[in-house]
């Protein structure tokens, strides 16, 4: 079914939201999330549909619209939408030819977009680590790969995580520790192993750190509440001219102490279980400075989240920075990122 949506009927934005198909050329993304924002502009007299890279025309976007009342989705074909919100969920989607080409396309037709692209873990240590205020809390990073460089990193720091630059929810993270006689000690959520020298696990581990471009970081001895380590989850968005705090919520980990995220066993607290001002003033600071760096240096950012924690030396530290957040399992947290978000899509859209 195809429906052309006549804009001079709008009385609110048209607001598209695009995404990407998967391997399977199904569709991917959070759908749960597209409905959600859908049925809250309907109340406020707009509209959204979604849409991948081959649904785009030179004047019109093919896509789909989420109809409440059937609870189904139509294929539809509309005009270029007001303002476009980037929820493509794979990097190489995004970094592909025609994505950066539509998003020329949206800067020559002077249509607003968010978000701009996925965070490197790397390039966001490169940029905050150089910032006068922030930089006291990012932990000491480099690429891991060159042996002689990362063996030195090993010997100064004792212990240290081993990341991808571009993965998510803890996925691929190890730490690496030095044992008595030389011997190394590399453990995930899920495995142990013991290496004699750290020349053996450069020989078994040096292809997989330099293809997926791995970093080290030095290892923080975090705070722990009831003898396990914890973190700060927060979702930020922007609004006028800065960032503000949308919700936060506290990941515990539980039979592992490498992350702490849900996926990989970590458990939820509320926030105000550990609230202190100490810690608001700080979760603020760190949304207000990061939101502002990210948009100076790679586009605007209007929503993203930030992994954060404190040292047992009472130090704060910002870990990781998603510009693509994932669900918060805390509903609240959730509602007001809807609400967040149709507040900024009429404020960028000038509605």
């Amino acid at each position: 079914m195809n429906i052309l949506y006549a804009q001079n009927e709008q009385k609110g934005p048209l607001i598209g939201i695009l995404t990407a198909r998967n391997r399977h050329g199904e569709i991917a993304g959070n759908g749960a999330l597209f409905i959600e924002i859908q049925k809250k502009l309907l109340t406020q007299n707009a509209v959204s549909f979604i849409f991948t890279q081959d649904g785009v025309n030179e004047d019109t976007i093919n896509g789909y619209m989420f109809l409440p009342e059937k609870n189904a989705w139509k294929r539809i074909t509309v005009p270029f939408p007001n303002l476009v919100y980037n929820r493509i969920p794979f990097r190489k989607s995004e970094q592909d030819a025609n994505s950066q080409l539509f998003f020329s396309q949206l800067k020559e037709k002077n249509i607003p977009f968010f978000n701009p692209c996925f965070i490197d873990k790397y390039e966001l240590y490169c940029l905050l680590k150089d910032h006068p205020i922030l930089k006291k809390h990012i932990p000491i990073t480099i690429l891991a790969n060159h042996k002689k460089r990362l063996s030195a990193f090993l010997i100064t720091h004792g212990s240290i995580y081993l990341k991808p630059s571009q993965s998510a929810r803890g996925k691929g993270i190890f730490r690496l520790s030095l044992e008595d006689n030389e011997k190394l000690q590399l453990t995930s959520i899920n495995q142990c192993k013991s290496y004699r020298s750290f020349d053996s696990f450069w020989l078994d581990w040096k292809k997989e750190l330099i293809d997926r471009k791995y970093l080290a970081q030095e290892e923080i001895h975090p705070d722990l509440y009831n003898g396990k380590r914890f973190d700060f989850r927060i979702l930020a968005h922007a609004e006028k001219d800065g960032f503000i705090v949308t919700g936060v919520g506290i990941r515990q980990s539980q039979d592992q102490q490498i992350t702490t995220h849900i996926p990989t066993g970590g458990k939820l607290l509320p926030y105000q279980l550990l609230q202190t001002e100490k810690h608001d003033r700080f979760i603020e600071m760190a949304v207000k400075l990061t939101g502002k760096s990210l948009s100076d240096q790679f586009g605007y950012f209007g929503e993203f989240s930030i992994d954060a924690g404190i040292s047992q030396s009472g130090k704060y530290y910002i870990y990781e920075v998603n510009s693509k957040p994932m669900s918060f399992d805390e509903n609240e947290i959730e509602e007001r990122k809807i609400s967040q978000l149709c507040h900024l899509f009429f404020q960028l859209t000038k509605y």
